[in-house]
């Protein structure tokens, strides 16, 4: 534990900036654009059928297992850093209770989401926007991923989980093998065997399962601080309350993200499937640049954090400073990439021309905030690192709920479908100034703050310092 502890904090406090943003960066990078490429497997291969209806199915079913999703999300960010808070303070039952009531809550809504979508998937697929056209094959879409919504929720909730435990490797290749194992499977179930979407479906469920068997066996074998015993989930199960407070900012972006989705459609189904289709086909092409740059920030969130309780601001500056400037050059390179590939892009999912010509003019729109997205994320991430949870959720509720959606409407009303790929890039970019403008003055905050006198001693005796920041 000491020497983990000690390695973190030569990384965080001692290292060439570069080099740690990259050590840290890289693996979260790695973690997200995984999960991505999951996601885009079913869209990919969909699309080599020429169905639009079916392409169409997938976008408008995706918004429920975005909430579900959500709820992952919050047991597995909330979780880990309550486990690993609680394990540097030598908790380790709490961390093992905290650990536990992940496991098992995540399983729980996972059943519950499973009957709520089989009993009424009408009434859910008719409020997300589905018309006579596109029912059909969201119907069996949704009901075949419904069974595996409990795989789906452990997979998500215990890969994030591992962090605490140190188990990064392992954490890549539970997320790697079900990607795997779905790509794999795509192709056989929808195109060989022709199932379609009831495919797509199959093949996710299974690479789920194949993931949280794989971390449900590690864990059990190998973990150190985590623990699936029941008996630690009932010992405090009002922690859970804390484990969701805590992860509430990730868990809200993607519960909103849901909502947005379905706004979205309920407006472009009314210029037809392939307004549908093709906006499917160009968020899955532009959404890879958004994945990059959050991970990059959510990656070096605990450097943030370190430095941020060790008022090293000098530390702090230089990390912020590297940050700023990589994700506004990814940012930029990336929608240029988009832009002047938009054709292969949406090729790759779309057949029907006239959908295809769709899809290509909502990347340009869509790209438009790209550069300074990146910065809207530093933003966030550096307000939960401060331990401002509140103003972070609150900036993820302007850019997803209190912007988005009058903006859809505004613009569908102005420009018609393409206002609405135009809203998503408004949006961003106010979202963006705010979150800019909060961490700016959480930043000040920490320099009038600082004391004086414990910044001397840290430059006079380091190391009686570190033993201190380690306890």
């Amino acid at each position: 534990m000491n020497d983990k502890t000690l390695k973190s904090q030569e990384l965080f406090e001692n290292m060439p900036v570069w080099t740690a943003v990259f050590s840290m960066a890289v693996p979260s990078c790695i973690t997200i654009l995984v999960m991505f490429f999951y996601n885009m497997a079913d869209m990919f291969f969909i699309g080599q059928l020429g169905e639009m209806a079916q392409v169409a199915a997938v976008s408008v079913v995706s918004p429920v297992f975005s909430l579900a999703a959500a709820a992952a999300t919050m047991l597995g960010i909330g979780g880990c850093s309550v486990i690993a808070k609680a394990a540097g303070a030598g908790k380790i039952e709490d961390a093992r209770t905290y650990g536990s009531l992940c496991f098992y809550t995540a399983a729980a809504f996972g059943v519950i989401c499973t009957i709520v979508m089989l009993i009424a998937s009408k009434s859910v697929l008719g409020l997300l926007g589905a018309n006579a056209e596109i029912f059909v094959y969201a119907k069996d879409y949704m009901q075949i991923l419904a069974l595996g919504a409990p795989m789906m929720l452990l997979s998500t909730t215990l890969g994030a989980l591992l962090r605490a435990d140190g188990a990064i490797k392992e954490g890549l290749i539970g997320n790697m093998t079900g990607t795997i194992l779905n790509i794999i499977l795509d192709p056989i179930f929808i195109l060989v065997l022709g199932w379609g979407v009831k495919g797509a479906a199959a093949a996710t469920l299974l690479g789920n399962a194949v993931s949280t068997i794989y971390y449900v066996i590690h864990v059990r074998e190998k973990g150190q601080i985590l623990s699936l015993k029941p008996s630690y989930a009932i010992r405090k199960p009002k922690s859970l309350l804390h484990i969701i407070a805590v992860g509430m900012p990730n868990g809200i972006s993607s519960i909103l993200s849901g909502f947005a989705a379905t706004f979205s459609n309920n407006l472009l189904v009314l210029y037809g499937t392939n307004a549908v289709a093709a906006m499917a086909a160009a968020g899955k092409a532009t959404m890879i640049i958004s994945m990059i740059q959050m991970g990059i920030c959510m990656g070096v969130q605990p450097m943030l954090a370190y430095n941020y309780g060790a008022r090293n601001i000098s530390r702090l500056k230089e990390i912020l400073k590297a940050l700023s400037l990589l994700t506004v050059v990814i940012g930029l390179a990336a929608a240029a990439g988009c832009i002047f590939a938009r054709d292969t892009l949406i090729g790759m999912f779309l057949k029907d021309a006239a959908a295809v010509q769709m899809g290509k003019q909502l990347v340009v729109y869509l790209v438009l905030a790209s550069p300074i997205i990146g910065f809207y994320y530093l933003g966030t991430n550096f307000l939960q690192a401060a331990g401002n949870a509140v103003t972070a959720t609150i900036v993820s509720l302007l850019r997803q709920g209190v912007l988005l959606i009058p903006f859809l409407f505004l613009m569908n009303h102005l420009m018609g479908f393409l206002g609405i790929a135009l809203a998503h890039t408004l949006a961003d970019g106010i979202a963006t100034i705010v979150a800019v403008l909060a961490m700016y003055i959480q930043y000040k905050i920490l320099k009038i703050n600082r004391p004086e006198r414990q910044e001397k001693h840290y430059e006079k005796n380091p190391d009686t310092e570190k033993v201190r920041m380690i306890r």
